[in-house]
């Protein structure tokens, strides 16, 4: 591994949202993180593909479309559903011995062994349109225009069923440190984020922000400080380790 070269951050979109969430992250993260905005099928630039259905699937095809990236030094960022991606590229990547992200962050993001990541009764537009409003991030002239609150409703109902068919079977035990992020005002419980740590044989860390499930726009200065310094603490023990002289040969 070149040490110098730069970390691919892949980040990976909320419940229906689309790639373009990330954008301004790409101007202002430090010249060393490439940030790699993962667009989903069905919408953004694939707004012309079906949208995905199956967890699982789904994350075998993000790890196959951006496998050039996963070879390279990187790191994960998942905000919510991105979240729960991140998580199964990450055990799939490890599971199937490929070369794990540096870091991994997780964002507004329950545990996948919590029992948020089940959503009933969203199969109309009412409920679709209670759940934009009541986790906020949508302007409200989404609201006001059929034109656009129409993909905005069909890409949320999709997210469901992909979230819906995310099966937990067990500890993924990741040899990869982990940064959990959230709101204080969030309604996701402190238990559903502390067993974050029982997903990860490396370090773990949670780091709290004002503001509820969406708290990351306000504070998307601090979020990449807070990336940038981790990121870096990490590269720089990683270099340390690999230059430190090896121990001397007994005679």
């Amino acid at each position: 591994m070149n040490l110098d070269s730069k970390v691919a951050l892949l980040c990976l979109p909320c419940g229906g949202a689309s790639a373009t969430m990330y954008e301004r992250w790409r101007l202002r993260a430090p010249s060393w993180i490439r940030v790699v905005p993962v667009e989903l099928p069905g919408r953004g630039a694939r707004a012309f593909e079906p949208f995905s259905r199956d967890f699982d699937a789904l994350v075998e095809q993000l790890c196959l479309e951006h496998a050039r990236v996963l070879e390279s030094p990187y790191a994960l960022f998942g905000h919510s559903m991105g979240g729960l991606l991140a998580y199964g590229m990450a055990a799939l990547l490890h599971r199937c011995h490929r070369p794990p992200p540096s870091m991994m962050f997780v964002s507004a993001s329950p545990s996948p062994a919590s029992d948020r990541w089940r959503f009933t009764g969203r199969d109309n537009d009412d409920a679709l349109i209670r759940d934009l409003r009541h986790y906020g991030g949508v302007p409200e002239e989404v609201f006001e225009c059929p034109e656009m609150l129409r993909p905005a409703l069909d890409t949320l109902a999709a997210d469901y069923v992909v979230i819906n068919s995310f099966h937990y079977r067990a500890p993924a035990r990741l040899p990869v440190p982990l940064r959990v992020l959230a709101g204080r005002d969030d309604e996701i419980r402190l238990d559903q984020l502390v067993t974050w740590r029982n997903e990860t044989l490396a370090s773990f860390a949670l780091h709290w922000f004002s503001g509820g499930h969406f708290y990351l726009r306000p504070h998307e200065a601090a979020v990449l400080r807070l990336i940038e310094h981790e990121l870096g603490n990490s590269r720089r023990a990683l270099k340390e380790n690999t230059e430190a002289p090896s121990p001397a040969l007994p005679v």
